[in-house]
């Protein structure tokens, strides 16, 4: 190990690279297999500095906690934007008792527009009894448990810059969305044949009694939520409304203020609210404001979110970066690495404390991504997370009136600790979704522009079939009926064809082939020296121009023996890659 005295900045000493320490920062830091690090090299690492070291300390650690906290302020504004833009459409998926596929898939889509969990709970709690079943409230409840797993999604794109780090935060962020999955495969047929989530969590209830009281906010948010009220408020009592059917979207339009006065006592709100203890109006409230202009204001404040936490993801890894740089691998492993089950309740106590595990998970994708968490502890952390986001529903059904919401918080809780139990004590069990999170984070390298498609199909396009699908067999009519019979067998059947042309016509190495050509020119030509800009604009143009395709056959490899005009013709059809090779040399 290298001496205690020098600075971690310097150069790796001989004797510590014979004995096989890796220090971040170095090319291949993540493949570090020595792990034998002591507590006590850990402390002396953290604890022995000079004093311009621990003002450099200081000020890394002051500038972490400023972009954190924008950071969690770019959660919240996600959060609220995205149930202006979609809350109506969020409203309105929920209704008329469905079956358990469409229950499911509600809960996904309302997850997924409104970027909370707890928001679509609150909502299938006020639902109950009225609209929709307990049952049918649990299926909703498994789907939100997959939707909000897609905002720590999200987060990882802001490393795109880096293709390493791109794949370990990818994969990090998808081992929460695997686990999900893969808990709802096995637990929705169990649930809907035994009805064991129903049953056990309608005897818990019975007999118990709540009041309707003031609910517990957790210190972040008392933190974070003023500075987003200032900005933009959603208002969840429209949503709400909405799924009930009270009213539609548009009978909260026009908005009218008593005698010009723009206050919460005094305005007519839609789907931008007022904060009701301040009795103040955000910045994006408009007192002449349609339904489209409020969803226009929505969807701006979205893309504002989204470049906070891009900027904030950038600042928040290149300042690790830099107080890491230089320090071993075996002291960052020997000082992450914590029992996986005291994994589960570090992130179970987080997520109570912030009251949301999209900011707990978002929060620590990052870290996945710069190599300081490993997915083997990232994993656990996430089912903390998701048992920690039950126990805070849980508080808040404590004090609502009835049994309704006490009832779905619980089914909610089992639902994620059976789960927990399935997946995670049996080490070989453990190994699927962390494979599964792998392999999504390698298909980063066949193309940047994976995680959008991947959200995209998984988040969107995959639940709004199935929901289609439900919706025709509901009609009742032979008509619908029939035409559902059709639709799923094409559906069936592509799949079917999918998996043959991947196994049997080798479309797996061929899609695999295709996009690794396309990443390949696009970093040939990101490379380019500064003086072939001139040179790489007039390719463009003459491709657009001459209609060229993208791809030429290759010819016959050129020997030593032909001609310079040989040469130059070979090289002129040769494919893009020769061209980008015959470039740089």
């Amino acid at each position: 190990m290298a001496d205690n005295n020098t600075p971690i900045t310097e150069p790796l000493k001989k004797e510590e690279e014979n004995k096989g320490s890796v220090h971040y920062g170095d090319a291949d830091f993540d493949a570090e297999v020595v792990m034998d690090a002591t507590w006590g090299e850990v402390c002396q690492i953290c604890c022995v500095h000079t004093g311009e070291e621990w003002l450099k300390i200081g000020l890394g650690v002051g500038l972490i906690c400023f972009f954190l906290y924008f950071f969690l302020f770019g959660l919240e504004l996600l959060g609220n934007s995205a149930k202006v833009m979609g809350g109506c459409r969020a409203g309105e998926l929920f209704g008329d008792e469905t079956n358990p596929i469409a229950g499911l898939m509600v809960g996904i889509l309302a997850t997924v527009l409104l970027q909370s969990s707890s928001t679509t709970t609150s909502i299938v709690v006020s639902l109950i009894g009225s609209a929709i079943s307990v049952q049918q409230g649990i299926y909703m409840i498994m789907g939100a448990n997959i939707g909000t797993s897609v905002t720590n999604t999200i987060v990882a794109m802001g490393q795109m810059g880096d293709g390493d780090q791109l794949e370990r935060a990818f994969a990090g962020a998808t081992v929460h969305d695997l686990f999900n999955f893969l808990s709802v495969i096995i637990l929705l047929p169990v649930e809907v044949v035994t009805g064991y989530l129903n049953h056990l969590t309608a005897a818990m209830v019975k007999g118990a009694e709540t009041e309707k009281g003031d609910k517990w906010e957790g210190p972040v948010k008392k933190l974070v939520s003023p500075l987003g009220k200032k900005v933009i408020i959603a208002n969840k009592k429209l949503i709400k409304d909405v799924a009930n059917g009270v009213q539609d979207c548009k009978d909260y339009y026009p908005l009218k203020c008593e005698d010009g006065v723009v206050s919460y006592k005094t305005c007519d709100t839609g789907l931008i609210s007022c904060d009701k203890k301040t009795n103040d109006c955000p910045a994006f409230f408009d007192v002449d404001a349609s339904q489209s202009d409020d969803q226009v204001a929505g969807g701006v404040c979205f893309f504002i979110s989204i470049v906070i936490l891009f900027v904030c993801l950038i600042g928040l890894v290149a300042i690790l970066q830099k107080m890491l740089l230089g320090v071993s691998t075996r002291i960052i492993y020997k000082a992450t690495n914590v029992n996986g089950y005291l994994g589960i309740l570090i992130g179970a106590g987080i997520t109570i404390i912030v009251q949301s595990s999209s900011i707990t998970t978002s929060a620590l994708t990052p870290l996945v991504g710069v190599g300081v968490l490993r997915l083997e502890q990232m994993l656990p952390l996430t089912l903390g997370a998701n048992i920690g986001t039950t126990m805070t529903a849980l508080m808040a059904a404590m004090v609502t009136e009835g049994t309704g919401a006490l009832q779905v918080a619980l089914a909610h809780l089992f639902f994620n600790i059976t789960g927990i139990i399935i997946w995670y004590p049996i080490p070989f069990m453990r190994r699927v979704p962390l494979a599964g999170a792998r392999a999504l984070g390698r298909g980063t390298r066949l193309w940047r522009g994976f995680p959008v498609l991947y959200i995209f199909v998984v988040f969107v396009v995959i639940p709004a079939i199935f929901l289609g699908l439900s919706a025709l067999y509901e009609q009742g009519t032979k008509g619908w009926t029939t035409l559902g019979v059709f639709f799923t067998l094409v559906l069936i059947g592509s799949l079917l064809y999918l998996g043959f042309w991947c196994k049997f016509r080798e479309g797996r190495r061929r899609m695999g082939d295709c996009f690794r050509l396309r990443e390949r020119r696009r970093e040939t030509m990101d490379t380019l020296p500064d003086d072939m800009e001139f040179l790489k604009a007039r390719v463009s143009a003459l491709i657009d121009h001459t209609g060229m395709p993208d791809e030429e056959a290759e010819v016959p490899v050129v020997t030593d023996d032909e001609s310079p005009m040989e040469k130059m013709d070979s090289a002129r059809f040769s494919s893009s890659d020769d061209i980008d090779n015959e470039i740089q040399t």
